[in-house]
């Protein structure tokens, strides 16, 4: 289904210079002595266009500081007022929605951990009909595009307009450098399917660790990214959830100063013709590169009919080590990357064994 949106608060931050739309602030509100340091030290990054803080915590262990609850909606919407800010907070059921709401809380988001689960999410919309407020919605935790656009629809398809989705990682097994893998690839693909619907990125949850927010943050602006949500806090070693994630309120500011803002498009005509020659050059080599697979799927075809003939099986192991062997070397030797050679290779190999297999099976019908 197609969202039904209304971008037009999107688009009055999107006319900024700075990050399109900065959301920070704690992880967790933690005591009104905490948010009145909010108020005094982050003030001063004046970038910042919304407040967030944590409310309700879903933690991995049950010992975790799950959040003070519903008493703090009352400190974080008293900071926000201080700044002059709007204030946001995650929602994990219909009581989470109507207790913020009652606290006069702006924006809401819908968490990784709940995306996951389409019965909480449609208990968050239900709770959410009549309501005019900006909802965002993080992934799932699990790389599953057609989850995370099904609880965009569910929240859509309760009223609300003003929605974006935030792309927050996912996890893995895998060791990494990151708390969640980017998997860039995903938000790009969701972007390709709902053109209008705002993406903003959450690197303290993809990094995991301070140091590598400003990475994360301008490879997000760099691939065109709406937003970011950014963890702060006034002292982040002594932070009751996630402290190694968090910028201190001073660290913050430098953040900020350091992103480099990059453009859609350039005003010098010069560079427009040069991008569009070389943009000219990459439509032929792909052209020709289409053209290439065509006829080596030809020849897997007849390579096939050989082995319906005589009785050979499909896979074949040594040749296809082989394969693996012999391109994944002249990648190396040409620079190209190795992971990537892998995977071209085994998505080529697997449609070479479903041709092969359609071959096969015309001989058993036959038969």
């Amino acid at each position: 289904m197609d969202l039904v949106l209304d971008i037009e608060p999107f688009e009055q931050w999107a006319r900024k210079s700075a990050p399109k739309l900065l959301i920070s602030g704690p992880c967790s509100v933690e005591s009104p002595e905490q948010m009145q340091q909010v108020v005094e030290k982050l003030g001063k990054a004046e970038q910042i266009d919304v407040l967030r803080g944590g409310i309700w915590k879903p933690r991995t262990r049950p010992d975790s500081f799950e959040g003070r609850g519903s008493i703090a909606l009352a400190w974080l919407k008293s900071a926000g007022e201080a700044l002059g800010k709007p204030v946001i907070t995650e929602v994990a059921n219909a009581q989470h929605v109507e207790d913020a709401l009652n606290a006069g809380i702006d924006m809401l988001w819908i968490g990784a951990r709940t995306t996951t689960n389409p019965f909480s999410v449609q208990e968050i919309a239900d709770a959410l009909k009549g309501v005019d407020v900006p909802v965002f919605v993080k992934n799932p935790i699990n790389p599953d595009i057609q989850l995370w656009i099904g609880a965009l629809e569910r929240v859509n398809k309760a009223g609300i307009r003003k929605l974006a989705a935030i792309h927050r990682g996912f996890s893995s097994y895998e060791n990494s450098v990151f708390r969640n893998i980017p998997m860039w690839e995903i938000p790009i693909a969701l972007k390709s399917m709902k053109a209008d619907l705002p993406i903003l990125c959450d690197p303290s949850h993809i990094a995991g660790n301070r140091d590598m927010i400003s990475f994360v943050s301008q490879k997000a602006l760099d691939l065109n990214m709406d937003g970011l949500m950014i963890e702060s806090h006034p002292d982040p070693k002594h932070a009751l959830s996630d402290a190694e994630q968090q910028l201190s309120s001073e660290r913050m500011q430098n953040f900020i100063q350091g992103l480099s803002m990059r453009t859609e498009k350039s005003s010098n005509p010069v560079f427009e013709n040069q991008l569009e020659e070389l943009r000219d050059i990459i439509d032929e080599i792909d052209a020709d590169i289409i053209k290439k697979l065509v006829s080596r799927m030809d020849i897997v075809e007849k390579i096939g009919e050989y082995k319906r003939q005589n009785e050979v099986t499909i896979f074949q192991l040594e040749r296809w080590r082989e394969i693996l062997q012999t391109r994944g070397s002249l990648a190396k030797s040409l620079d190209l990357d190795e992971e990537f050679m892998m995977s071209f290779l085994e998505l080529v190999h697997e449609l070479s064994i479903k041709r092969q297999t359609g071959i096969m099976n015309d001989k058993l019908q036959k038969d």
